[in-house]
């Protein structure tokens, strides 16, 4: 990988450096490619390059989006009306503001992809680093005013990191009353704690354009600010249709990976190898990452929740459980499955896959606003459909061992831009229409002769996203096989 910077120079070296690029000309990205000696040659420049942004727009990335979309599925309307309703709900005097995150580094200069922080990317559709968006109620027609601080346009810089949208571009595309350079936030942050009447704002852990963080922490304690994350979540909580029409297709994406990564499992492939081809799979239908770093755990590795490790063989005669999902329009899907290495069922697996399966399949009809359950409720109900599944097939137990060692984790969580969604709200709210959650319950028998013998060392979690609906849930990852059937299907037809 190229470096952005030189090794290290002598003083004389550095300070010749600085002067020749002081004085000389940079020739803008958009020209680079295209530029000769007689100017620039307009007509040979493709109409996706005309204009330069730090993300796609409908004018880069026609493949992507359409006219009015400010991100893939999403209007310039979607964003709007999701401002409106939060300035809406706060009272007169109220100022809001949404801090989007930095880059973050693996080593040195070596950085992470980038992944915006959820919440600013739900009102901005802002998707570049080092930025941050004001809103200030007022009287005018919209109801707020909305400021943004970005990245500026610089051709040294963007001939190194690639296009960015800069300060027209924020106005232009995202909806800006008024564009800064992000140099000028923390005086602007200044003015807004000593002239604000009600201010809103978290103070995120990770890097963002807050250079003096202890201002904004000792606010939070005085309550002279008020944590904006909670309110934001509140409007996270229940999908619009464009929200849902992202997540049905991220459901299918990273159904038909799992379908693939059926097919393709045998003995002798890594935990590894597994993972890359459900990255592939994901990626080619779409997805722009996967969601989260994947559990792929051969036999006894399923033992552990969250076994990321990924790096043991997997065995004839073992199960391998999977947990994973790709990311698509900025949204998350996160299914889990367990299927056989050699593509069929022992018969002690086989048992104790269908009380998981009837445990899943119980749960998910649940997941409606005629139900009257909250998340905890659903998780309640699964702990007794559990012991009774297990019972059936000779287990001893009591809830000790059923809530801490066979099955220690929930039902499910909020499921939406995070993987684990609105992570400050409980999940004691009973569930409504368009909510999304998963439903994940799992069985990991450890070593321990209290349990049957022919059981131990086995591990199985089966998870869907589920739309909730007000009498019949609509299940997003319904073409990823779960029946016993299909799984064997799937697997021994790898053609």
């Amino acid at each position: 990988m190229l470096r952005s910077r030189l090794a290290p120079l002598s003083l004389f070296a550095v300070a010749q450096r600085a002067n020749s690029v002081k004085n000389r000309f940079v020739i803008p990205i958009t020209k680079r490619y295209f530029y000769n000696k007689n100017g620039l040659d307009q007509s040979r420049i493709p109409k996706t390059h005309l204009k330069s942004y730090g993300q796609p727009t409908p004018f880069t990335h026609p493949n992507l989006m359409k006219l009015g979309e400010v991100t893939p599925g999403f209007s310039a309307a979607d964003y709007e009306r999701r401002r409106s309703t939060l300035m809406s709900s706060l009272p007169n005097g109220s100022t809001v503001v949404s801090l989007g995150y930095g880059l973050r580094y693996m080593t040195n200069n070596i950085f992470y992809p980038f992944h915006q922080n959820t919440d600013f990317w739900y009102l901005s559709g802002f998707n570049e680093p080092d930025a941050a968006m004001v809103l200030q109620k007022d009287d005018s027609e919209r109801g707020y005013r909305q400021i943004m601080f970005v990245l500026p346009k610089s051709p040294s810089a963007e001939l190194w990191d690639g296009p960015r949208t800069g300060i027209e571009g924020a106005k232009e595309l995202f909806g800006a009353d008024e564009a800064y350079e992000n140099t000028r936030f923390m005086p602007f942050m200044k003015k807004i704690l000593s002239e604000s009447k009600h201010i809103f704002m978290d103070c995120p852990k990770l890097p963002t354009l807050l250079t003096e963080p202890k201002l904004i922490e000792t606010g939070l304690k005085l309550q002279t600010i008020l944590p904006l994350s909670k309110i934001v979540q509140e409007l996270r909580m229940i999908k619009s249709p464009s929200e849902i029409e992202a997540m049905k297709e991220s459901g299918v994406i990273s159904s038909k990976a799992f379908i693939e990564a059926m097919k393709w499992t045998q003995p002798g492939f890594t935990e590894a190898q597994l993972w890359a081809k459900f990255e592939y799979e994901t990626r080619m239908r779409g997805s722009s990452v996967l969601a989260y770093v994947p559990v792929i755990g051969g036999g006894p590795n399923a033992l552990s929740m969250h076994y990321v490790r990924n790096d043991m063989e997997l065995k004839d005669g073992d199960l391998v459980l999977v947990d994973c999902g790709g990311e698509y329009k900025g949204y998350a899907s996160d299914i889990t499955r367990t299927w056989p290495v050699n593509g069929k069922f022992s018969q002690p697996q086989k048992e104790l896959y269908q009380a998981v399966l009837n445990v899943n399949k119980a749960c998910i009809k649940l997941c409606t606003e005629s139900s009257n359950l909250s998340l905890h409720g659903i998780h309640s109900e699964s702990i007794k459909l559990m012991k009774q599944e297990l019972k059936k097939i000779g287990f001893n137990m009591n809830t000790w061992d059923i809530e801490k060692v066979l099955y220690p984790h929930h039902v499910g969580h909020y499921l939406g831009l995070d993987v684990h969604d609105l992570h400050d709200l409980d999940r004691s709210r009973k569930l409504k229409e368009n909510m999304v959650i998963t439903i994940e319950p799992g069985l990991y028998v450890p070593y321990d002769n209290k349990f049957p013998k022919q059981y131990q060392g086995i591990g199985i979690r089966i998870e869907d996203n589920v739309v909730i609906k007000r009498d019949v849930p609509y299940v997003l990852t319904a073409p990823a096989p779960k029946e016993i059937a299909d799984i064997e299907f799937c697997c021994q037809n790898n053609k």
